[in-house]
């Protein structure tokens, strides 16, 4: 028989703030209550202050509850948690812990898929790895379009610098995921090696820091410690394509980690290709790995993702709501997000349902609505229709002027109204290779600072595009 439960949990306590510094002790264990110990079931429910102090528990000390609450309370003790989501009206709820591990579980070949803790090894605790802990690969609905990127993410994190996706290089448009992707890589890579030394950092950031260390003379110091790093995450790496010192030190640190074999990630809005400013000696490196391009959702994605954040949240929206909100966002995820967030703040405030009513009131003010986003189709079919020629000669490898001229218009068009890249531009438009698109965008921003008529016919042509719509 358990005698009493309240003085069990107070020893683990003690072994835990042993095994932690005082900082992470204060943040992370003094808060959590104890509620109640059910005997029968071997079951110990903790109160903890919020959904995301849950979320960093189970991220980061799972395995460290786990071991100590085997020590204490016996080898089949299951964890809950209860979690105060509304401290005013005193809401909370209930939340299963992870499945315990066993404080003297045999080491084995799959030992690396257990999180390591203080209590197998000295770890170092000096570093703030800078990741979201929201980002996981649990809240990553997979769909057709982010297939590829996440599997290979998730072979990364279990495998950092031991696969051929080294580095690994993603890119897309904004509010596709990149960021939330490159954050799971970094927070289940945590999970597997706690003692690895893992970072996440903004191209800007980056920057920022280099700029403090080249004003105080302590680059040196700036170098050391990015070459201590052991699974680098750089993300927007497209803002330092007019930074060329910035890029130069990154060219010393990329080389040195992946020497080392050392795991690196990296996010961007467009493909390795498409950064202009960026010395080839780095593209190169930035290839050499695994480049995947992460698209934006479909609506059937969308409908996915709002669905698990409706189960996440404890939202009920009715279907067709979810749906219509899917086919409206234009597939950013963080519009998604945002017209939930704003339906649950007016449902409340107001206290109405959330019906079609509402979400067409609040999708008018939180998304930039296109009734159908325009297509590399239309604006080749504008464009020949204003020059009268047709796709087929524009496709075609002929050189005349005319079909030349159209093929430019329409590659600048399409790189003006579309978000793709460079690359993808050029093979819909008669399989043309990235370097042709830029030369075209080129030639055409040039003719139009000197060429007013020109500049006249880009403009009704662009008209029409507005008309369309």
């Amino acid at each position: 028989m358990v005698k009493n439960p309240k003085a069990l949990w107070d020893n683990c306590l003690a072994i835990i703030k042993g095994n932690v510094t005082e900082q992470q002790y204060i943040a992370w264990f003094e808060p959590i209550v104890f509620e109640h110990y059910d005997e029968d079931n071997q079951m110990l429910l903790l109160q903890v202050p919020s959904r995301y102090f849950y979320e960093y528990l189970e991220q980061y000390y799972a395995a460290l509850l786990s071991k100590v609450l085997c020590r204490c309370f016996g080898a089949s003790v299951q964890l809950s948690y209860r979690i105060v989501v509304d401290r005013t009206n005193q809401l909370t709820v209930d939340e299963e812990g992870s499945e315990p591990v066993g404080f003297n579980a045999p080491d084995s070949t799959t030992r690396v898929n257990k999180t390591p803790t203080v209590l197998d090894a000295s770890v170092p605790q000096d570093l703030n790895p800078q990741l979201d802990v929201r980002k996981t690969f649990q809240s990553f609905i997979e769909g057709d379009s982010n297939k590829l990127p996440r599997t290979v993410g998730l072979s990364i994190a279990e495998h950092p610098g031991k696969s051929t996706f080294n580095p690994f290089f993603v890119y897309g448009p904004s509010g596709c995921g990149k960021t939330h992707l490159i954050n799971a890589i970094g927070i289940r890579c945590k999970e597997f090696y706690a003692s690895k030394r893992v970072l996440y950092v903004s191209a800007r950031l980056f920057q920022v820091q280099f700029t403090d260390a080249v004003r105080q003379n302590t680059v040196n110091d700036f170098i050391q410690f990015y070459q201590s790093i052991d699974v680098l995450i750089v993300d927007d790496i497209q803002e330092w394509a007019t930074a060329s010192k910035t890029l130069d030190t990154f060219f010393h640190i990329f080389d040195h980690l992946f020497r080392l074999g050392k795991q690196i990630v990296l996010a961007s809005d467009r493909p390795p290709v498409d950064l202009s400013g960026v010395k080839d000696r780095l593209l190169t490196r930035f290839s050499c790995g695994l480049v995947a391009e992460l698209e934006k959702p479909n609506v059937q994605l969308c409908i996915d993702i709002l669905n698990a954040k409706c189960r996440r949240d404890g939202l009920k929206i009715p279907a067709d709501v979810i749906r219509f909100i899917a086919e409206t966002a234009n597939g950013s995820v963080r519009d998604l997000e945002g017209v939930i967030n704003s339906l649950l703040a007016n449902s409340i405030v107001y206290n109405s349902n959330i019906d079609m009513r509402l979400a067409e009131r609040v999708i008018k003010r939180a998304v930039k609505i296109d009734n159908r986003p325009l297509t590399i189709d239309d604006i080749v079919d504008k464009v020949c229709g204003h020059y009268g020629v047709s796709q087929q000669q524009v496709f075609s490898r002929s050189r005349k002027r005319d079909y030349v001229l159209v093929r430019q218009v329409s590659m600048y068009l399409a790189q003006k109204y579309t978000k793709m890249p460079a690359s993808r531009i050029g093979q819909l438009i008669g399989g043309r290779d990235h370097s042709t698109v830029i030369h075209s965008c080129s030639t055409i921003e040039q003719r139009l600072k000197v060429d007013k008529s020109f500049s006249a016919e880009l403009n009704s042509i662009e008209n029409s595009f507005k008309l369309k719509k």
